[in-house]
């Protein structure tokens, strides 16, 4: 796709088009740098940052000042990538002016594009109010972490027919009330499938199988950095938890025995300087 961000247009064009979108998470400007560099076409920086840099066991502590700090980095690191905030939790349950409010922060405060907020016909009214105020959202349904507890943990979402019949409801309302695009997560092919040829937004999936209009991972699973958990949806590309922890430990052993730093590691004096400090050092002899 080149150099040019894409935007939402662009977005329904490869949908029509029959175009995958690629979509992973970021956290910091070196990570978004690598993403950007690498052509990936969207950009989240989620909540699941609070597990990934934070080490929280979910996403529930992620504050708002947390999420726009990131975001800023991202957009420093991508500043020709599409990128979306992610609204955590608190952000927008309480009142629809809440919801504004953190979604514009997000806009003004980052430059984020969109934001993402989780949940179906239940956050309809918040969706509507953020759209009002001139922000782009993306709908997030199926297994939603930030009420997990609601949902029986973190499972896989509308597994039987009357689960699946939820999930569904919950897309065409997410279509309905103007959001421009829809991430499903942990919900079986079958369901994501029907979703993405119904609806005429871009439909993405986090482990929802192959038919939807575009991929998101969490750029911590995909690399092997994050290594408490690996999700069945994930595919594992690199081990960078392997690589570094290597690095380090040569480096630690480097130290120790006197290898490192060698002589090409070092700054000498320019010539005859040495000498002029030898005799300036003699006052302290």
């Amino acid at each position: 796709m080149g150099n040019k961000k894409l935007m939402v247009h662009d977005f329904i064009r490869m949908k029509q088009e029959g175009k995958k979108i690629t979509w992973v998470t970021s956290y910091d400007f070196p990570t978004a740098q690598f993403a950007e560099a690498a052509g990936m076409d969207m950009i989240l920086v989620g909540d699941s940052l609070g597990m990934c840099v934070y080490g929280y066991e979910s996403t529930v502590p992620v504050t708002m000042d947390q999420c726009i700090v990131h975001c800023e980095a991202v957009r420093r690191g991508a500043p020709n990538t599409f990128v979306v905030g992610d609204m955590p939790l608190g952000s927008y349950q309480a009142s629809d002016e809440d919801a504004v409010q953190n979604a514009i922060r997000f806009v003004k405060e980052a430059g984020v594009d969109a934001i993402k907020l989780e949940g179906g016909k239940r956050v309809i009214s918040r969706i509507k109010a953020i759209l009002d105020a001139g922000v782009v959202v993306i709908g997030h349904i199926g297994l939603t972490p930030q009420s997990s507890g609601q949902i029986g943990g973190h499972k896989a979402q509308g597994r039987t027919a009357e689960s699946a019949k939820l999930v569904i409801e919950d897309a065409f309302a997410i279509e309905e009330s103007g959001a421009q695009m829809l991430l499903i997560e942990a919900v079986p092919p079958e369901v994501s499938s029907f979703i993405a040829k119904k609806l005429s937004i871009p439909v993405l999936s986090i482990g929802a199988g192959p038919d939807c209009d575009g991929q998101l991972l969490i750029v911590s699973d995909l690399i092997g950095q994050f290594t408490a958990f690996t999700p069945k949806f994930v595919k594992r590309y690199a081990n960078v938890a392997e690589v570094v922890t290597n690095a380090l430990r040569q480096y630690v052993t480097d130290v120790r025995s006197g290898l490192f730093p060698g002589d090409e590691h070092c700054y000498h004096m320019i010539k005859g300087e040495e000498e002029k400090l030898k005799e300036m050092l003699k006052e302290y002899e």
